[in-house]
């Protein structure tokens, strides 16, 4: 069972958020910017990242859903929706 307390499962589901837009038809611009923002995210993911890192990804993760303003498609919208609502809390947290 996952806890919701933790960090690192937070960050699970933010990345889970974000691949999930990779494969959905959404316009090029933004595939751009959830790709990377996939990527940086993957690299808070680990076990062994220390939370000074994890704390500097979401950051970065931030930034790059900032230049998303729409996806395309609806089913995206909604898992960048609740990927900057992750950003906010796993922000607050760390």
């Amino acid at each position: 069972m996952t806890d919701p307390d933790d960090p690192r499962e937070l960050v699970a589901d933010l990345h889970a958020h974000l691949e999930a837009t990779a494969h959905l038809p959404v316009e090029e611009s933004a595939s751009r910017w959830l790709g990377e923002a996939e990527a940086v995210c993957e690299d808070a993911a680990g076990p062994d990242v220390p939370e000074s890192v994890v704390g500097k990804r979401v950051e970065q993760v931030r930034m790059l859903l900032s230049n998303v303003e729409t996806t395309g498609d609806d089913a995206a919208d909604e898992h960048v929706d609740a990927a900057r609502e992750l950003v906010a809390e796993l922000e607050s947290r760390l």
